[in-house]
């Protein structure tokens, strides 16, 4: 599949070119990602593992949701197409809560740099586990952590498969704002 996305500049802003991911992933050009963190009232927060297939830390547990966007796209347009394809959950622009843009800039063993923006949302997830369809070519499976779990898998994240070292400061801000979000 050919997958078209917009270039921006190192701070954000849009260029007006659009180019294919794979040179964008190539060259290291800036672009744009939409994040969903899915979380219940009860306490918990969805993780999902990476497909086998990701040419990006494959099999590492993470972020409920994430994407590009795609040129052309707005960031909550593809938030809401990615949380569909990825876990065939139908989500409308008012369950999306945006809670902050995150540089990530990594460079891979593989060649890939991925210069991203996070545009990242919180949303509530109101329905059971199992009616969620993960797409295999991005998803193999999907669990449900409670806060505390989720802590202490983020302070082992060197040897226990869940989430980026380096953006631990990141899960922490996300982890913070949900559980804030349920005080409310």
């Amino acid at each position: 599949m050919i997958e078209l996305l917009d270039i921006i500049t190192s701070d954000g802003f849009p260029t007006g070119n659009s180019e294919l991911k794979s040179l964008i992933h190539a060259k290291g050009y800036y672009h744009n990602t939409a994040h969903v963190w899915l979380y219940t009232k009860a306490g918990e927060i969805l993780l999902a593992q990476r497909s086998a297939l990701k040419a990006i830390c494959p099999l590492l547990w993470d972020v409920s949701v994430a994407g590009h966007v795609d040129a052309g796209e707005t960031i909550k347009q593809a938030a809401i197409r990615e949380t569909q394809e990825e876990i065939g959950l139908l989500v409308n622009e008012e369950h999306l809560e945006k809670i902050g843009v995150f540089p990530c800039f990594q460079t891979y063993d593989n060649g890939i740099q991925d210069n991203e923006f996070h545009h990242t949302f919180i949303a509530e997830l109101v329905q059971d586990i199992s009616q969620l369809t993960p797409q295999k070519n991005e998803v193999e499976e999907l669990k449900l952590v409670r806060f505390n779990e989720f802590e202490n898998l983020l302070h082992h994240s060197e040897t226990n498969n869940h989430f980026i070292k380096s953006n631990f400061n990141y899960y922490v801000f996300v982890l913070n704002t949900i559980k804030q979000k349920l005080k409310t």
